[in-house]
């Protein structure tokens, strides 16, 4: 069977559903293909932290009722080490405040209010003719082949997506960086022991405590990416984390509870240059992954579709093509500047495995200079809480 649309979205992510709640929204036909269902889809334990604009834009599209009745509000983060806390106040600084809403809630809500084209479960997936009239193929979920013609694909794939894939060889330039630590993440049926994130820097490694709601909280140790989860039984998780974010004050306490999952993720900074290709433009993760110290995958893909949105509706307005030519280039400045943050934070928090005197001394001074300057905080939290979409 044969279709057509203006745009055709790989990728059921927040990418791709923002993508297209903000074409629908100026008027733009688009479908969207996923090849997972969508209790996996809505099921997925991503990131949790929402920069500002992030939340403004999906407001703006009527999206963020839900949001704001649940979410939690944070104007600052902790940064623990030598057993001190030290709060960087976030609003106070760059004017912005954090939310604290799960990104598997924001896909639930993306999908409870999309009425558009929208097939999970394809396969056989395959883009073509991507410098003329772009055509998607694919089976959908019955085993019907199907052929999508579109003016436009956008890639919101992922990283092991097929929208990367499609681009010839050599068109690309990859800029990668593997980290020697990977984070052992749980997701725990226990109140949060702080109203705010807390970053922990320790001889025994990285810590972070995070949370979802008021009776469950995310959090993650540094460990190997070689790491056997089988060698992580409840009680040592949670005696790692006491240890890690143990501190001086004696009133504190780490909470703990069920632990409702458990996960290893490898660290990596990756970046696509350009990320465009034709009329095929990735965005999110096909085209850049980033560490997660500096919580900020989710938004920099809300970033990247913004722009696209914005230079799509232009060249179907008045057939303008400066937007799209650009896409690239004004996404990758961004991409860059959260590349260095994120960097940075994971350089500042994680001690080498070999746990080096030198490199340990470096990062103390850097955390102290961090907590006892205004500049040097002011600068964090700029990065921190995102700034403006273009």
């Amino acid at each position: 069977m044969e279709t057509r649309t203006q745009v055709g979205i790989i990728g059921a992510g927040p990418a791709g559903l923002v993508l297209a709640h903000l074409l629908r929204a100026r008027g733009i036909d688009c479908v969207v293909l996923e090849r997972q269902t969508r209790s996996h889809v809505e099921a997925r334990i991503r990131a949790g932290v929402l920069e500002h604009g992030t939340v403004d834009l999906l407001t703006s599209l009527g999206l963020g009722d839900r949001l704001h009745r649940e979410r939690m509000v944070h104007h600052g983060i902790e940064l623990l080490f030598e057993r001190e806390a030290h709060r960087i106040p976030l609003t106070e600084l760059a004017g912005r405040e954090i939310t604290i809403y799960g990104q598997h809630e924001v896909v639930k809500d993306l999908i409870a209010a999309w009425d558009g084209p929208l097939h999970f479960s394809v396969s056989s997936v395959a883009l073509s003719a991507l410098t003329s009239t772009p055509t998607v193929s694919y089976v959908d979920a019955d085993g019907v082949a199907q052929t999508l013609h579109c003016d436009v694909i956008a890639g919101c794939d992922g990283f092991h997506g097929v929208s990367r894939a499609a681009i010839p060889p050599g068109v690309l330039t990859v800029h990668q960086r593997d980290y020697p630590h990977a984070w052992l993440g749980i997701l725990a049926e226990a109140p949060p022991s702080s109203e705010e994130l807390i970053y922990a820097h320790s001889s025994r490694g990285f810590a972070l405590h995070s949370m979802r709601s008021p009776t469950v909280t995310r959090l993650y140790l540094q460990v190997r990416p070689d790491e056997d989860l089988a060698e992580w039984p409840d009680e040592r998780i949670w005696s790692e984390l006491r240890a890690r974010l143990d501190r001086s004050d004696p009133a504190w306490s780490l909470a703990d509870g069920p632990i409702l999952e458990r996960s290893v993720a490898a660290m990596r900074s990756f970046v696509v240059s350009p990320m465009q290709y034709g009329r095929l433009f990735l965005a999110g993760d096909a085209a850049h992954i980033v560490p997660p110290t500096g919580a900020k995958g989710l938004n920099l893909a809300v970033a990247d579709v913004k722009v696209l949105a914005d230079a799509l509706t232009a060249w179907y307005a008045s057939g303008d093509a400066t937007g799209l030519d650009a896409y690239s280039e004004a996404c990758l400045r961004r991409v860059w500047r959260v590349q260095h943050f994120s960097w940075w934070m994971t350089s500042m928090l994680h001690p080498t495995s070999d746990n080096d005197p030198f490199d340990r001394a470096l990062q103390l001074s850097q955390l102290r200079y961090v907590t006892s300057s205004r500049a040097a905080a002011t600068s964090l939290a700029e990065n921190y809480v995102g700034f403006p979409f273009p």
